[in-house]
């Protein structure tokens, strides 16, 4: 820690922060649309679940550790709750390099492309495309080579008539989620984490 009294505190806190990552991936998995009330809820449902289970796991820890040290002057504290070992236990980070190397997509970030080329070295070029696309667009019989294409260039399956309409919906990338849901969805989380 770069002073004394930022490394002081920290410990005094003990803050963690879990988090989630492959959002995107799920709701396709689902066939639930990014831009929907079902992936809000479900957004919602979620996290709730994951904060108030890291609450509990943390209070059982407090039980045998001890609280976080600054638990006399915390909100938990004031507003009567039992002691917690970590100041906070719920984080929604980008997650970008980590998501890649996982092989999902990152944090609660809708797809940025279904089908791009990831440039490498020596100039080469590789053609990447989303496995769960890939894999239903072959079993349902619309895959091609020239539709990847026109996705790559189009930047979306929206309004690409050999996509199938219900797929168009729900395989939605960055720029067909217009800010209001991209604000919908970050709130749902964000009201179930400690840390932004």
């Amino acid at each position: 820690y770069p002073l004394t009294e930022i490394g002081q505190t920290t410990r005094s806190n003990r803050k963690i922060g879990l988090g989630i990552m492959g959002w995107a991936d799920m709701l396709f998995s689902m066939l639930i649309p990014y831009d929907s009330e079902e992936a809000v809820k479900l957004a919602d449902r979620v996290f709730s679940f994951i904060d108030r289970e890291s609450k509990e796991a943390s209070r059982d820890l407090a039980k045998k550790r001890g609280p976080f040290p600054n638990y006399q002057l915390s909100v938990y504290q004031k507003n009567g709750e039992p002691p917690i070992r970590n100041a906070t236990t719920t984080t929604i980070a980008p997650t970008g390099t980590i998501s890649i190397i996982a092989g999902v997509s990152s944090g609660i970030e809708p797809l940025f492309a279904l089908a791009f080329r990831r440039n490498v070295l020596d100039k080469a070029n590789l053609l990447e495309v989303h496995q769960m696309f890939k894999e239903l667009a072959l079993r349902e019989g619309f895959y091609s080579e020239s539709l990847l294409e026109k996705i790559m260039e189009k930047g979306t399956v929206r309004g690409i008539t050999a996509v199938p309409e219900r797929y168009q919906r729900v395989f939605a990338t960055s720029h067909d989620v217009s800010p209001e849901w991209h604000i919908r969805t970050q709130a749902a989380f964000q009201a179930h984490t400690d840390n932004a």
